[in-house]
């Protein structure tokens, strides 16, 4: 199996997938080539079926299926595949829209005029051939090739182990560089580059990244970058329109038009208004409609990175070289063609200096036998029969053989003065004719003068304008969240539960009040109406930071639960968000304010919690815990404009302390801040507050009682220090706090939400419930038999 498979390889590699770098061609379009010109289906004919032409090639030379030597042949007239095309079409040939060309029996081909510059002198001995597969007939091994083909048209195959894919090129640009290294065989890459400047692509289009045609030209292997050629047009409303002209080699435009539509459809980006394809007999055209005042450069970068609107070309540049597959630099394929040319005219010199040599002998021949007209009519008369002439016009006058024969040949019309004449003048052409063979023969400068010579011909006859142009820096496209992301406004909503979801506003209004789509033990901790291109940042209470563009935020009816917040980040299982905050931009000058149980404060700024490039699936650490036990018990978003504010910290065990917010330092993301109060035992800090002298705690304790306590009441005094007691002792069930909340005068009448350990929900209204000095612990409100014991209270969401 192994060795069978080794021939097998060996045989679509050199016989049927990777082109020859003498020509550029696979074996069968070499085939296809040649049994065309041999049927005289040239361009200077007409055309015939090419049904004809495809079963001449598989008869003779080519014992494949029928379509794939169809599928080649069209391939070759198909002007957008190849920079110069070697057959011509009558019927359809297929379209840039991958639509598949009319039966062969339907459509007509010749050879173009190119592809006659490929077979010219092959019928000079010019290059090698072997029999065809039924020993019936020969075959060329390769075309002459007159113009580098392999460059010029490129090539693209797949074989065993091995892949080609080389872009098309200028053939003026190919044939200066094949000239330049003629004249200079020591020619480096720099100097090659001067004539070839890249691939030019059929489709035209913008070519980035010129130190990567550099590294294919120098090793083979590249990569570049293929982009279409556009155009912002302003249309009447304050519209505009990107008309597209060229694309990308190779892109099927159908496709291209329908993904830059199915964008539209799904709303990937907002501003796209219609994609038409306004192509017609005079070219190339998609017209990309923009809606009203949009960023129609962000919306073009967007299809660029997220179409065939731009692709990446991979040179690999791999040819059948002296029978081997290899990875060819732009020098080593020029050089190989340079090397094949000489050869082509070296051997068809030869093959004219031959022929002209036989010629010189007949003619020689001729001219000594009419000088000796009778005598050689004599000799004629008196022989047998014409081998006995012929023998006898050698023995008598030393002619040659082929001299003989030529005379004995020769009829008498020919035997006239003018013919006398005409014979010097031949003889003195052929004469000259010998002499220059001689001379290209003997001088490798001479045929190579004669080779450039020709190649100059070639380019003058059929070069044309470069199509692609070509950018040195390939772009690196930014996309603003402004395209990517539409401008829509969206209820959003954070559960208690971890749960998270964006509704639309008309599912938020269609629903009941309570038909929020949490479990009945769930509650918002926030809920606010944002735009889709805002910013929203969850803290947990372990320290973590989770951030969410809003638009990727599940996208559901109000009524669903939403996503929980470990399908994409991992939580530890006591860890849930304490606060969330939504922005408008990431760009704020703003502060937060971190406090923990075990007593520790800071401020950091927002831009140091900016999220990382791996924030969808991993929160970024806020606040460093000192212990294992400890949580962050306030995040509070500081506006930078906002000044003198003062902090109010309260202890479970019934101490407070107060002092100035401008006491605490601001530090990193990973530290744990300074001392926010002196704690004694196993008390732990249950809340930290921005607080004014005119402000009211709200106090909660575990045994279910409520009490407002003035800020004022509390001494102003520096951080870190114990501070004062603002519950009542009582030797048997002591009042804990269990949270409090710091409110202003005029907000005393709305309601506040205390939330208990069995997950129920008790509201209490501040102005209910008269101010009450430092030694009180307020009233009962909650039944903690019935309602369970209080753990927090909160204001109610905006």
């Amino acid at each position: 199996m192994s060795e069978r498979f080794s021939r097998y390889s060996k045989s679509i590699i050199q016989e049927r997938a990777l082109p020859d770098v003498r020509d550029g061609l696979k074996p069968v379009q070499r085939r296809i080539l040649y049994a065309m010109n041999k049927d005289g289906n040239t361009y200077n004919k007409g055309f015939r079926k090419a049904a004809k032409s495809v079963g001449n090639v598989m008869g003779n030379f080519h014992p494949h299926g029928d379509s794939s030597i169809y599928e080649a042949l069209v391939r070759m007239s198909q002007d957008w595949k190849l920079r110069e095309p070697l057959i011509e079409m009558h019927g359809n040939n297929g379209s840039m829209d991958g639509d598949p060309p009319a039966a062969m029996r339907y459509t007509e081909a010749r050879l173009s005029k190119i592809a006659g510059e490929m077979l010219r002198d092959i019928d000079k001995d010019t290059v090698d051939w072997v029999l065809n597969f039924d020993d019936t007939e020969y075959e060329p091994v390769v075309l002459p090739s007159r113009f580098p083909n392999l460059l010029v048209n490129g090539a693209t195959g797949i074989s065993a182990g091995y892949a080609t894919d080389i872009p098309p090129h200028n053939l003026g640009e190919v044939i200066d560089a094949v000239i330049a290294l003629q004249k200079n065989p020591d020619a480096s890459l720099d100097e090659l580059m001067k004539y070839v400047k890249g691939p030019d692509f059929p489709t035209g289009g913008i070519i980035q990244g010129i130190d990567e045609i550099k590294k294919a030209y120098q090793t083979g292997k590249g990569r570049i970058a293929v982009r279409s050629k556009t155009a912002i047009e302003a249309l009447r409303g304050n519209k505009q329109l990107i008309r597209v002209t060229e694309i990308p080699y190779e892109v099927n435009k159908l496709q291209l038009v329908k993904q830059i539509d199915e964008i539209r459809i799904a709303k990937k980006i907002d501003g796209i208004a219609e994609v038409r394809d306004e192509s017609d007999r005079n070219g190339l055209s998609i017209a990309i409609e923009l809606k009203r005042d949009v960023d129609s450069k962000g919306i073009l970068n967007y299809l660029f990175k997220n179409t065939d609107l731009q692709v990446s070309y991979n040179f690999n540049m791999v040819a059948i070289d002296n029978m081997r597959p290899e990875r060819l630099s732009l020098k080593r394929a020029l050089d190989s063609y340079l090397k094949f040319q000489r050869s082509v005219v070296k051997k068809r010199t030869q093959f004219d200096l031959n022929k002209a040599l036989a010629r010189q002998e007949i003619v020689e021949g001729l001219i000594k036998a009419l000088s000796i007209l009778d005598q050689v009519i004599k000799v004629i008369r008196g022989s047998k029969d014409k081998s006995s002439a012929r023998h006898n016009l050698i023995e008598q006058f030393d002619f040659t053989n082929n001299q003989a024969e030529s005379i004995v040949n020769l009829q008498l019309y020919r035997l006239t003065n003018t013919d006398v004449t005409q014979l010097n003048q031949e003889a003195a052409e052929l004469a000259k004719r010998i002499e220059r063979f001689r001379a290209i023969l003997a001088d490798p400068k001479q045929l190579d003068l004669v080779l450039r010579n020709e190649l100059r011909s070639i380019k003058k006859a059929y070069a044309s304008k470069r199509l692609s142009q070509i950018e040195a820096e390939i772009e690196n496209l930014k996309i603003s969240t402004k395209v990517t992301v539409p401008d829509e406004d969206v209820i959003v909503l954070v559960s208690d539960d971890g749960y998270l979801k964006r509704s639309s506003i008309r599912s938020y209004r269609a629903s009941e009040v309570n038909e929020n789509g949490l479990k009945s033990d769930d509650h918002p901790i926030f809920m606010q109406q944002l735009n889709t291109r805002d910013h929203l940042m969850m803290f947990t209470n372990k320290g973590h930071l989770i951030y969410r563009p809003v638009f990727e935020i599940t996208d559901t009816r109000w009524k669903d639960t939403g996503e929980h917040i470990s399908q994409t980040i991992g939580l530890a299982n006591d860890e849930k968000i304490i606060k969330t905050v939504a922005f408008k931009h990431l760009n704020e000058s703003g502060s937060f304010l971190i406090a923990t149980s075990d007593g520790y404060v800071k401020l950091t700024e927002f831009a140091k919690l900016l999220p990382g490039r791996t924030y969808k699936s991993h929160a970024s650490v806020y606040e460093k815990l000192k212990h294992p036990d400890a949580n962050v018990v306030t995040v509070e978003y500081i506006d930078a404009n906002v000044k003198h504010h003062q902090l109010v910290v309260a202890s479970r065990e019934g101490m407070a302390t107060r002092y100035a917010l401008s006491e605490v330092s601001f530090s990193g993301a990973k530290s744990t801040g300074v001392r926010a109060m002196d704690l004694r035992d196993d008390d732990q800090v249950v809340g930290c507050q921005l607080a004014s002298e005119d402000s009211v705690m709200a106090i909660i304790t575990q045994r279910g009682a409520y009490k407002n306590l003035p800020v004022a009441e509390i001494p102003l005094a520096g951080r870190g220090r114990r501070g004062v007691i603002i519950l009542k002792a009582l030797k048997a069930q002591p009042h804990e706090i269990t949270g409090f909340v710091s409110i202003q005068p005029d907000t005393m009448n709305t309601a506040l939400h205390i939330f208990t350990d069995r997950r129920r929900v008790h509201d209490v209204v501040p102005v209910d419930h008269p101010m009450s000095e430092r030694y009180s612990n307020g009233s009962f409100v909650v039944d903690v038999k019935t309602e369970g014991q209080p753990v927090s209270i909160q204001k109610p969401l905006n």
